[in-house]
């Protein structure tokens, strides 16, 4: 219990201590707010006095900052007056010494308009505005001039010379003055696909950056149609000399129609040529300077493009048109095809260097072009079918040999296959669904059949029916040898050609028929009975007349020496078909003279001057059988 009270005893003192802890801290903390609420009265009277000097501080301030911004303000402006004046003195002196200063100066006038547009309220800002508009329009009008003069000064005509060494050395002309070689006859090889051409220095490069920077300035400064005039009348001229130079003629569909074949036909060989080298040398050149001076700026480079080269490329193409559009005619048709075939090569250079819609024309002209040959070569093909079908040669070959309209149709078809790369594109050209082998076959068989139609015709002018055969035998043997010789038989087939052979020998058969016929009666025993002259006893001679027998040997030996004279002067060209029918006719004709010779000969030798009636041995008519269709004169002497 005295342990509990001693306790109690130190906790009341400790309270007692805290309680008067607590009452010094209150005392002090009064004191202390009773000392700021004095502070606070003090710094109030305080501010109040100031706050006099504040408001004219703060107004001193503002005063500098706005006669900074003022005299900041006015600098500005003295310096573009100053900008100002620089720019005019650079334009006063022109673009010809340094342009890209010239060029500098402009873009600092643009840069003052602006300016002095914005900050209209600086009073002499019209004037200056007036002036700065006067000096740009100025320096805009000799940028014009100087663009003018730039271009003009570089563009001169290309000569033929440095347009031949930009061909590759296939093409180019050859020392006799030949235009070049032109590959045709559907030569579609890979060396010309391939091969390199090298563009023309129209306008060196170094000029172009600076025309391409004078351009620039036009278009910005609102004066691309003067841009496109100055352009057009420059460039334009110079195209169209450069092809003049070249040999180009503007001829049109009446000038042609006035022409010779003989002087045409090396102008459409020319004309072939100098497509190829404006498509690919100069027009391509120009598209290449084209894009360079109107770099940035597609629509007006294609729209100055197509300004520039729209004259010269109706010159080259009215004279193709001229020639598709003129009354067809066999011989046309290989040149026909070659022009076909250099629009075709072309193609893809010309949808490549004339493309954009300003172009739209030019691409549309070339397209027609091609269309209207395709139509013309269909349109050559029926008229050569026809015309080989109605040819009303009136002369027939006295010899029965091949006639000149077969060598002709043959070498024409042999020569078509020359172009079947090239007749394919034409097939689809036509819009035809077919196989464009088969179309080329059928009418190959057609012009085949035209022919024979027209030999068939041909041979009843022959009042010997056995030199029609012969001349049948000759022509359809040219037809089929020359058929197997060439591409033509993979497409007309065997068939075509074994057919055609048949009918060969067919004719040779009934040539031998025909003309042998009579003379191998003669060397036949039928017919010599007894009737009443002398005769001979014994063997296959009784009962034969020796008159009668006399008179087979004269009319043997008469209708011999009729055949020789006149089937000697008969021609059978091939040498192999030649010896061939004499082998055939020896054959029948030896055998059956030899046979009579032995049997009835004796009789005859017998009697009076036998050599009056045998005449020849069967050596002799064996040695004659060889001189059988060699085409001889009528006075030539025999051998």
């Amino acid at each position: 219990m005295a342990v509990v009270d001693s306790r109690m005893d130190l906790l009341s003192e400790r309270a007692l201590l805290m309680r008067q802890s607590l009452q010094k801290s209150q005392t002090i903390t009064d004191n202390v707010v009773s000392i700021l609420g004095s502070f606070d009265s003090r710094l109030s009277a305080l501010e109040t006095a100031m706050r006099p000097t504040q408001i004219r501080t703060h107004a001193i301030r503002k005063a500098h900052e706005n006669i900074d911004k003022t005299l900041k303000s006015a600098e500005v402006i003295l310096s573009q007056f100053d900008l100002l004046r620089q720019a005019e003195t650079k334009v006063l002196k022109g673009p010809h010494e340094d342009l890209e200063s010239y060029l500098d100066a402009i873009a600092q006038l643009r840069k003052i308009i602006r300016y002095f547009t914005r900050n209209k309220s600086f009073k002499s800002s019209d004037g200056v505005l007036n002036h700065a508009n006067s000096l740009l329009a100025k320096a805009q009008s000799k940028l014009e001039e100087e663009f003018k003069k730039l271009l003009s000064s570089y563009s001169k005509a290309v000569e033929p010379d440095r347009l031949f060494d930009g061909l590759p050395k296939s093409l180019r002309p050859s020392s006799d003055g030949d235009r070049g070689g032109k590959p045709h006859g559907g030569h579609h090889n890979d060396d010309v696909e391939t091969a390199v051409y090298t563009l023309p220095i129209l306008i060196p490069s170094r000029v172009l950056p600076l025309l391409h920077d004078l351009a620039q300035q036009m278009v910005q400064a609102g004066h691309q149609q003067q841009l496109l005039l100055i352009y057009r009348e420059t460039r334009s001229f110079v195209l169209e000399e450069s092809l003049k130079k070249l040999g180009v003629e503007k001829l049109g569909k009446e000038d042609v129609q006035r022409m010779q074949w003989e002087v045409l036909e090396p102008k459409i060989g020319n004309w072939i040529h100098f497509m190829r080298i404006a498509v690919k040398l100069l027009f391509a050149g120009e598209r290449q300077v084209c894009d360079q001076i109107f770099r940035g700026f597609d629509s007006l480079s294609d729209q100055c493009f197509a300004e520039v080269t729209v004259r010269s490329v109706s010159m080259l193409l009215s004279f193709g048109d001229a020639i598709a559009r003129s009354k067809t005619s066999p011989e046309k048709l290989f040149v026909l095809l070659d022009m076909y075939e250099i629009i075709r090569e072309l193609h893809t250079e010309i949808e490549t260097i004339f493309k954009g819609k300003a172009c739209l024309e030019i691409r549309d002209s070339a397209t027609g072009l091609t269309k209207r040959l395709a139509q013309t070569v269909q349109e050559t093909f029926g008229d050569f079918e026809l015309v080989v079908d109605k040819d009303a040669t009136k002369n027939a070959v006295l010899d029965g040999t091949v006639h000149p309209l077969t060598s002709y149709v043959v070498n024409y078809v042999k020569f078509l296959f020359d172009y079947q790369i090239t007749l394919k594109q034409l097939f689809l050209e036509f819009g035809k669904g077919d196989d464009s082998n088969s179309q080329l076959a059928s009418v190959t068989m057609r012009i085949m059949q035209a022919l024979q139609n027209n030999l068939d015709g041909k041979s009843k002018q022959y009042k010997d029916p056995a030199l029609t055969h012969l001349f049948l035998m000759n022509n359809i043997h040219y037809m089929v040898r020359s058929v197997r010789r060439s591409e033509a038989k993979d497409l007309l087939g065997d068939d075509w050609v074994q057919r055609h052979r048949r009918t060969v020998q067919q004719h040779a058969n009934q040539y031998k028929r025909i003309a042998w016929a009579k003379i191998l009666q003669c060397s036949s025993a039928q017919g010599l009975t007894s009737s009443g002259g002398g005769s001979v006893d014994g063997g296959n001679s009784s009962g034969v007349s020796r008159g009668l027998l006399k008179e087979r040997f004269k009319m043997f030996n008469m209708q011999f020496d009729e055949l020789h004279q006149r089937q000697s002067q008969w021609t059978v060209p091939d040498t192999e078909l030649r010896e061939s029918l004499r082998l055939s006719v020896a054959e029948v004709l030896l055998p059956a003279y030899r046979s009579f010779l032995k049997r009835f000969g004796p009789l005859v030798e017998s009697g009076k001057n036998p050599q009056k009636y045998i005449k020849y041995t069967a050596e002799d008519l064996e040695r004659l059988l060889g001189e059988l269709f060699e085409g001889k004169s009528m006075n030539e002497p025999r051998r």
